[in-house]
């Protein structure tokens, strides 16, 4: 059944969507709570403006991605992290802080949850993170140096 979302709803999409769902999750979930409406002629007819402003802004959210995803690729991240004279953290690594120094260095602000650390990064020296785009994942590295205060 092809339905148009008047809210945004979680894992499903977002408002001014026209979406194909099951008839059970429209006729007992969607339907009744207000959440959609059935498309018909009239419906597209008088959404139109809205679906192609929905079209266009999803457009722009891909192309906002794909640029994103071209200015982290090749790039280094320096980190400054207090250590030992062996060349270990005191504290490891943190996402937040890769997104700080992200932020600091090149102006790209990229959420902590958008960073994936595979191992936990506890010493000096060079590290591959993957950060995720959209559905791209990129995969920059991160230098860590010794904090020399």
């Amino acid at each position: 059944m092809e339905v148009l979302l008047l809210t945004d709803i979680s894992g499903v999409g977002k408002m001014n969507d026209l979406i194909v769902v099951k008839a059970g999750f429209a006729l007992n979930h969607l339907l009744p709570e207000r959440k959609a409406i059935v498309v018909t002629p009239n419906v597209r007819k008088r959404y139109a403006q809205q679906i192609k402003h929905r079209a266009l802004e999803r457009e722009r959210d891909r192309e906002m991605q794909a640029s994103l995803s071209n200015a982290l690729s090749g790039k280094v991240v320096h980190v400054i992290a207090k250590a030992s004279k062996a060349g270990k953290l005191y504290a490891a690594i943190s996402e937040d802080q890769i997104s700080a120094a992200l932020k600091q260095e090149y102006a790209i602000t990229i959420p902590a949850t958008a960073i994936g650390i595979n191992d936990h990064i506890k010493k000096i020296g060079n590290h591959t993170i993957t950060i995720t785009v959209g559905v791209q994942s990129v995969p920059v590295s991160i230098e860590v140096k010794a904090d020399e205060a």
